[in-house]
């Protein structure tokens, strides 16, 4: 049975359990219990505090944990990145008075910055050779410039709107950071039947999130144009083609990237493509 750290309530819990059911892994918990075990694949689910899951990790106490990197860099705990899970994006910058000129990283210098990761902000500024005072405060770092606290402050960061409504700018970013699933790999390299476990859930995580990037295309288009098309729309090993009972015209599918699907669209367009559809995957398996 491989046991997996989640986050028991929050972002990256609601994400988790997400991901799992489309890689059609069934997890019941409608008693809030700490422990859930899957119904139809051998693993278990530990809800845990975000910041103690990379130590129930590393302690063996869970064998992996779905923890946003952030959290994981600011434990310090020396865990082997499993997968990148692609959700929990935001990143880790730092913000000043909207008022303030801000003229490079050499502003900090002889400034107090508030954060509820110093560890992170602390390494971030030793690499820019920035000498700054680091106030440690929990909860809502935003209002630390506007009671007098400190002269900036560093904290994760997804819209922008809330500092913007503190009257903060952000001036500097940090870290990108999302979900992560860590283990302690050699430990688990000990154990056969869990690795083959893992290596099973990884197979299935990794089919989703390739279905989520990408979309299903087909497209009608003159025989003429198919060859100049194929160049502009490669699928995985190479675009289906298919000849149309009307002569002269193809049936072309193929699988596209979804960061540069409207690109992609206006030069099959241009090239005489009809019809075109755009359909959502639910997973890929290459």
């Amino acid at each position: 049975m491989l046991k997996i750290a989640i986050q028991k309530s929050g972002r990256l819990s609601e994400k988790s359990l997400e991901l799992l059911a489309e890689a059609g892994i069934n997890v019941a918990n409608s008693d809030r219990k700490l422990v859930a075990q899957a119904s139809n694949f051998p693993i278990a689910l530990l809800y845990l505090r975000d910041d103690d899951i990379p130590q129930c990790v590393y302690d063996g106490v869970a064998d992996v944990g779905v923890v946003g990197e952030n959290v994981l860099l600011e434990t310090g705990y020396k865990l082997d990145v499993v997968e990148r899970l692609g959700f929990g994006k935001c990143r880790m910058s730092l913000a000043i008075p909207k008022s303030e000129k801000y003229d490079g990283i050499a502003w900090f210098n002889g400034r107090k910055i508030a954060t509820s990761y110093p560890k992170i902000l602390q390494d971030f500024l030793n690499k820019n050779s920035v000498q700054a005072s680091i106030h440690h405060i929990s909860g809502s770092v935003e209002i630390s410039t506007g009671v007098g606290i400190a002269d900036a402050i560093f904290d994760i960061v997804s819209s922008g709107s809330t500092l913007i409504s503190n009257g903060l700018k952000e001036v500097d970013v940090a870290l990108h950071s999302e979900a992560v699933m860590v283990g302690k790999r050699a430990q688990l390299e000990q154990e056969p039947e869990k690795i083959a476990t893992l290596e099973k859930l990884m197979f299935r995580l990794q089919a989703v999130q390739k279905g989520r990037k990408s979309k299903y295309v087909m497209l009608n288009a003159p025989a003429a144009s198919v060859e100049k098309i194929i160049s502009v729309i490669p699928g995985m090993k190479s675009p289906t083609v298919v000849p149309l009972a009307q002569e002269g015209w193809c049936s072309v599918h193929s699988v596209l990237p979804e960061g540069q699907i409207w690109e992609i669209i206006d030069q099959l367009h241009s090239l005489g493509a009809q019809g075109i559809l755009v359909m959502p995957i639910e997973k890929m398996i290459l």
